[in-house]
């Protein structure tokens, strides 16, 4: 797949090139937006963004890592951007009620429906309450364990998008998992 000629194509903006990738990478890309931003029309908007960035920018890919890598960080930090963006807003509309001025926000957008094909939970209500519980990590743990956990990546894998150690994807993980329990205990804990 990575053959020289192909990414000499992409850096070329030839339209085959651009083609065969968003034929060998859509899937791909959507279901790992989809891991980090439950909510299909929202993952779909982030996976055109990633293929717009990896046109933009494949002139700078260096072949350092596979291409498949380089994609995958584009999708994860596209995805936290996102996520960064729309935490930021709600807590603008948040301020905005605190101090008196009526700014109508649709609240329908604080809730989404987890619709990730990789995960077969039949109970829809226990998950959102873990996807819930996933976001509520530490950036750091929540990145690996989506990776590892949900989208089923080794430790290697997630090392290198990453650019961190096995050891350190392993600890993390091992927080994550310690969190995750704090989280959903005491959220059981709470329900009445």
């Amino acid at each position: 797949m990575e053959d020289k000629q192909f990414l000499e194509g992409l850096k070329a903006q030839k339209q085959s090139a651009y083609n065969r990738l968003l034929e060998e990478y859509q899937h791909k890309v959507f279901n790992t937006c989809l891991s980090f931003v439950p909510n299909r029309e929202d993952a779909e908007d982030i996976a055109q963004e990633v293929f717009v960035e990896v046109y933009n920018s494949i002139k700078k890919f260096k072949g350092n890592s596979k291409l498949s890598t380089w994609i995958y960080r584009i999708s994860v930090n596209k995805s936290l951007e996102f996520i960064r963006k729309k935490n930021t807003k709600k807590r603008f509309a948040f301020l905005q009620t605190i101090g008196g001025n009526d700014i109508p926000i649709d609240k329908s957008s604080y809730f989404t429906v987890f619709d990730h094909p990789g995960i077969q939970l039949e109970n829809k209500e226990r998950s959102e309450i873990l996807f819930n519980a996933i976001n509520k990590l530490p950036e750091a743990q929540r990145i690996v364990f989506t990776m590892h956990k949900v989208d089923g990546m080794s430790y290697k894998e997630v090392s290198e998008i990453t650019e961190k150690s096995i050891s350190s994807i392993e600890s993390l993980l091992f927080r994550a998992k310690k969190n995750l329990q704090k989280i959903l205990s005491n959220y059981y804990k709470n329900e009445p």
